[in-house]
């Protein structure tokens, strides 16, 4: 796992809006399009990652159980895929199937 320095902002600060592309539709999707009003949880996670692997199903399990209560879920990937082709687009896609 590399070193990456962090820019901590205050708990409560509002989440810049984005555009990412959705593996498992095929399309760009905003913050915006996919935020809660009651909340939503961005977690940056991988394929590759032994510990996503292990706590895989238990994020899975939390999401749904959470949607019925509105709240959201966003995983990003943001590893290059030159670098890691496991976490290319059609393998999240797949992930995200299983």
């Amino acid at each position: 796992m590399a070193v990456t320095p962090s820019n901590m902002l205050p708990i409560g600060t509002k989440a810049p809006d984005f555009n990412l592309y959705d593996a498992v539709s095929g399309r760009q999707k905003s913050l915006d399009e996919l935020k809660s009003d009651k909340g939503t949880l961005v977690m940056f996670i991988c394929n590759h990652c032994p510990y996503v692997k292990h706590v895989n199903p238990e994020l899975v399990r939390l999401a749904n159980d959470y949607k019925e209560k509105g709240i959201s879920f966003i995983a990003i990937s943001s590893n290059d895929v030159e670098s890691h082709p496991q976490d290319s687009p059609d393998k999240m896609k797949q992930v995200a199937k299983d």
